[in-house]
């Protein structure tokens, strides 16, 4: 049996510098793909798939955001917000949305991930014994974001952020959006700094799988893009 998530937290606080330019007034989520500000594609596409509640994670030039969403009703959605002071990493950004997610459970997204909106439909019924899914591509390259091991049933066994030549790696890239039931927090709330210094999301979730409950891996399909620097930019936009 399976429940509607009704609940989305997307993190947009970052500027994303290697965007160069033109983050220098925008942070990137609000960059425009296709005419519209990229985070406004992932909340009309969670909105499709009955998503209402929104808490947008801000940052830098966070007026920005605010100026264009709102609280969110030109989008006919409820939007709150939550400023990380700190840029120390996506571990630590989740613990900013233990209020808003309650009891419930609720989509994660990095506010710079474009899918085919499709893949939402598909995220937002989690069967009842999944503590959380990870969305996977396959074939990117694992050096840029998280490698993602999986066992036959296709359920996460570990992740590793970055891994570097020679370390244990994976065909499957993490996506960047998730479903999570509230038991996240247990394990962001237990993070100590990785090696690069960060409190990474990705160690919550290997401690998660790793306690023996079920984080299921689910391959995206159709287009997808992280809008990481100004080629892929210019190649979703021609």
């Amino acid at each position: 049996m399976s429940e509607q998530i009704t609940k989305a937290v997307l993190l947009a606080a970052g500027r994303g510098t290697r965007m160069r330019e033109l983050t220098n007034e925008l942070p990137k989520p609000m960059i425009a793909v296709r005419g519209k500000p990229i985070l406004q594609h992932i909340v009309e596409g969670l909105r499709a798939a009955g998503v209402g509640q929104f808490l947008v994670v801000i940052g830098y030039r966070a007026e920005v955001v605010r100026q264009h969403f709102g609280n969110g009703s030109a989008l006919r959605v409820a939007i709150e917000y939550a400023t990380q002071l700190v840029q120390d990493g996506t571990g630590r950004v989740v613990g900013l949305a233990r209020d808003f997610a309650g009891e419930e459970p609720f989509i994660l997204s990095y506010g710079d991930i474009l899918v085919d909106p499709a893949n939402y439909f598909r995220l937002v019924r989690p069967e009842s014994e999944t503590e959380a899914i990870v969305t996977v591509k396959g074939d990117e390259d694992v050096s840029k974001g998280g490698a993602v091991f999986v066992n036959q049933r296709f359920e996460v066994v570990d992740v590793r952020e970055k891994p570097l030549a020679g370390e244990p790696t994976s065909r499957w890239y993490n996506a960047g959006i998730y479903s999570f039931r509230p038991s996240i927090f247990e394990f962001t709330a237990k993070l100590e700094p990785s090696p690069r210094g960060e409190y990474e999301l990705t160690d919550a979730i290997r401690g998660l799988a790793h306690s023996g409950r079920k984080v299921q891996a689910l391959e995206l399909s159709g287009e997808w893009a992280d809008v990481r620097d100004p080629e892929v930019l210019a190649r979703l936009n021609r």
